[in-house]
């Protein structure tokens, strides 16, 4: 079963991250290196990114027939995805472990949400 682990961005973890130091803060992005080839050998990633800043987004919006776009930065963010991982597990119970050993879990929370496997619909 594939589950989405999203990685937030808000007030309670940017406050956090301005009291570490330089060096904790590269052990952070290492952190986040090694679970991706720890993710890599063990054979459940599927895939891992971080995201651009909410201020480089396209919304996109189609009205009759023609496609809109509107470049940010939006109204003011709080909260924003930051990065994830697409595991492909057991079950939940794995997908949790996993997430746990987000350097974010830390500090802050991780999400874990499954993929539904739309294949299987009678659309």
């Amino acid at each position: 079963m594939k589950y989405l682990i999203l990685i937030q961005s808000n007030p309670q973890s940017l406050a956090v991250w301005e009291t570490l130091t330089d060096q904790q803060r590269i052990d952070f992005g290492r952190g986040h290196r090694r679970l991706t080839e720890e993710m890599g050998e063990a054979g459940v990633l599927v895939v891992s990114e971080g995201l651009g800043d909410p201020a480089l987004a396209t919304q996109v919006s189609v009205r009759d027939g023609k496609t809109i776009t509107s470049d940010g930065p939006y109204a003011e963010v709080k909260e924003h995805l930051a990065g994830f991982y697409l595991i492909d597990v057991a079950d939940l119970d794995e997908a949790v472990a996993w997430a746990a050993k987000a350097p974010d879990a830390a500090y802050t929370r991780v999400e874990v949400r499954p993929i539904l496997d739309m294949s299987t619909w009678d659309l």
